[in-house]
């Protein structure tokens, strides 16, 4: 889904359209989720999971050493990449855009989210509130970026090439784990939140026995990872596991920062936000045919994602293509390379900001300046 790079900020007033005004424009059809249809997909991903880790096994045939040590990187890039569809697929699930039950749903998301070492309902429910609230800056959930008050001391310390390469770097290898043991990049809350935290202020009373349940679902995939390395060495697990575990986190922290931060995206107080200009708060990214088809399309169209999210991933697409002539200038998609973007985005969204003197106080942008 080709684009251009955004130019000007996206208008922050409130749209001449509703939600309901989208939703007519959207073909009838691509609401509908079917069981089997997504099955495939999952199916198809699985696969590739296991062709890739049997190909493996033929490394040591190639010619020379040297092409062994090419390979090994090619498969962490390229499972990584595929373990990111699959967690694309269990995002799904928890937005029962997959099929129409529910149950299924949980349970298989359960199963994908734990096998790539992320509590599912733990993620869900925080989740969900990141798209009830998105753009919110007391609300929202992950990415929420700071005030100036609140930025730490030491960041203008780090606002130059090498400080920014630290942080960016920081955040693609321990962003993912980071933010789910210590909610770093989340709400703030006023005492320690954890998605592994049956108890966390995240959860409601109604929630607390299925964050448990994730938690048996993590420990346990731990668990068999563990015995897999005493029976194969550690080695031999980081190899086929772990180096791309570490990509698709990577990835994953990519896409979800990508989406939401960006210098022309606005930011909202509670004296300005509302649900509707929130969810317009994102932007699509073209990752190329290959990643944008291989991420089932949650790269370049995400925007329609947070307006209608059980919209199935095979008709986001179409979806998007309908209602960007209702969206005008409130669409936003950015074509940017991805290793561009992430440059820009780390340089210039630093923190936000209101306009001085600009009549909606409560409207704040990225910036960098000190």
């Amino acid at each position: 889904m080709a684009s251009h790079p955004m130019k000007k900020r996206v208008p922050h007033t409130k749209p001449p359209f509703t939600l309901t005004d989208l939703k007519k424009a959207i073909p009838p059809h691509c609401f509908e989720r079917s069981l089997v249809r997504s099955l495939i997909y999952l199916v198809c991903d699985i696969s590739a999971v296991f062709l890739l880790y049997y190909s493996t096994n033929y490394f040591h045939l190639l010619p020379s050493p040297l092409l062994a040590y090419i390979a090994w990187p090619v498969y962490w890039f390229l499972q990584g990449c595929v373990f990111t569809g699959v967690w694309m697929i269990a995002h799904e699930c928890g937005h029962h855009g997959f099929s129409k039950y529910h149950l299924f749903n949980d349970t298989l998301g359960l199963v994908l989210h734990s096998a790539l070492l992320i509590p599912y309902f733990s993620w869900k429910y925080s989740h969900r509130r990141h798209h009830s609230n998105t753009g919110s800056l007391e609300h929202d959930e992950l990415f929420v970026p700071k005030v100036k008050p609140r930025v730490a001391w030491f960041s203008k310390y780090l606002n130059n090439p090498p400080g920014r390469a630290l942080r960016l770097a920081t955040t693609l290898i321990v962003g993912l784990p980071l933010y789910y043991i210590f909610n770093v990049s989340g709400r703030d809350y006023q005492r320690f939140a954890s998605h592994f935290d049956p108890n966390s202020p995240i959860y409601s009373d109604q929630e607390r026995l299925q964050i448990y349940i994730s938690d048996v679902g993590v420990f346990a995939t731990i668990f068999l990872l563990y015995k897999l390395a005493l029976a194969h060495g550690f080695a031999w697990l980081m190899c086929v596991y772990g180096m791309p575990y570490l990509v698709h986190n990577a990835l994953v922290v990519t896409i979800v920062y990508l989406h939401h931060t960006h210098p022309d995206l606005p930011h909202y107080d509670s004296s300005e936000w509302d649900w509707l200009r929130g969810a317009l708060s994102t932007v699509d990214r073209d990752y190329g045919l290959f990643l944008n088809t291989l991420f089932h399309n949650i790269t370049d169209a995400h925007v329609v994602h947070h307006l209608i999210s059980t919209i199935p991933h095979y008709h986001a697409v179409e979806a998007t293509k309908a209602i960007k002539p209702i969206l005008g200038d409130y669409y936003q998609s950015d074509d940017t390379p991805v290793h561009k973007a992430l440059w820009t985005s780390i340089t210039q969204c630093l923190y936000v900001d209101p306009d001085k003197g600009a009549p909606a106080q409560g409207v704040y942008w990225y910036t960098n300046k000190f």
